[in-house]
């Protein structure tokens, strides 16, 4: 079977794209100013980021 993969997308899909990315930027830009902690992705990992994430501010030492 010969496929081949669409390498550009619709507008439609642009505009898809577009808004779930202004949805995510207003909830973590909610998250920070309330203090709570967001947990994202970067180089393939997970990232804890926040003035409350678990493991920042670990007085148990």
């Amino acid at each position: 079977m010969n496929t081949k993969s669409k390498t550009t997308t619709s507008p439609e899909g642009q505009r898809q794209l577009e808004t779930l990315r202004q949805a995510v930027d207003k909830t973590l830009e909610k998250k920070r100013r309330l203090g709570q902690y967001a947990v994202t992705w970067k180089d393939g990992k997970p990232v804890v980021q926040g003035e409350d994430a678990p493991g920042t501010n670990d007085d148990s030492r």
